[in-house]
């Protein structure tokens, strides 16, 4: 799984293949979409027609709360199949937990029986909580292989970070710039001058240096391409605990 991804939340179809086009021609492997995006028919025919193989990329979609369900996610899963053409999905997620509707460990049964297929060819869950992720554990077989989370330096979320470290479970973090919010931090900025860099790639070298795998999410040419090159330097370790200081909020999104 690449460690940089394009994320389409929400892009319109009418913008996402020209997206994902220009994300693959920028060095992007790896595309994030969901049933609830409306886009997933968009980023196939983007994936069809943008010239790389289609084992060189990696495909990311997600089971919306209304498909929940042992039987149900056998269908969501063929559906979003059937729009973007495709064979297989390399990640399939679990959207959210919805713990009050309690059929999420249902669900999963139903993804590993996708991932023994290799229809998925790895599975996963996204804005779970600790206590659903040791459920999970606890009553069924497949470890998550991702964890998709809401994740920026404002909001850091540590405790997930070091289950995850503890269960071998990669930590994805969608919204990794914050909304864009954290761009005008006179803090990051300031440190993207010293380094040469904008307050985006500081951001997004930052969550590299602590392992997660992020997917910015932008139409923008210039961001586009900005966001996956410039990369290659090292924040300091007083950089490093700089924007940990930043953090001052545990409270999740309701996004």
């Amino acid at each position: 799984m690449p460690q940089v991804g394009l994320g389409v939340f929400r892009i319109p179809s009418e913008n996402t293949e020209r997206a994902v086009h220009l994300a693959v021609e920028c060095g992007y492997r790896s595309i994030d979409t969901a049933s609830l995006y409306g886009n997933e028919a968009a980023v196939g025919r983007a994936i069809a027609s943008c010239g790389i193989p289609r084992e060189e990329l990696f495909v990311t979609t997600k089971l919306w709360n209304d498909g929940q369900g042992y039987a149900s996610a056998f269908r969501k899963f063929n559906a979003s199949l059937n729009r973007m053409n495709l064979e297989y999905v390399d990640l399939y997620l679990i959207h959210w937990p919805k713990p009050e509707r309690n059929r999420y460990v249902e669900t999963w049964i139903a993804l590993e029986q996708l991932f023994a297929e290799r229809r998925a060819r790895a599975i996963g869950v996204s804005n779970f909580q600790i206590n659903h992720l040791e459920k999970l554990l606890a009553e069924t077989s497949v470890v998550p292989a991702v964890h998709q989370i809401e994740l920026h330096p404002r909001l850091q979320r540590e405790p997930l970070r070091r289950f995850h470290t503890a269960n071998g479970i990669v930590t994805e973090a969608w919204s990794p710039l914050g909304q864009g919010q954290l761009l005008s931090d006179h803090n990051i900025v300031a440190m993207g001058e010293r380094h040469g860099r904008s307050a985006a790639q500081v951001v997004l070298r930052w969550h590299l240096q602590l392992g997660n795998v992020v997917i910015p999410k932008s139409i923008n040419p210039f961001r586009i391409r900005q966001n996956i090159t410039g990369l290659d330097f090292e924040l300091t370790e007083t950089d490093m605990a700089q924007m940990t200081g930043l953090n001052h909020s545990q409270i999740e999104s309701a996004a």
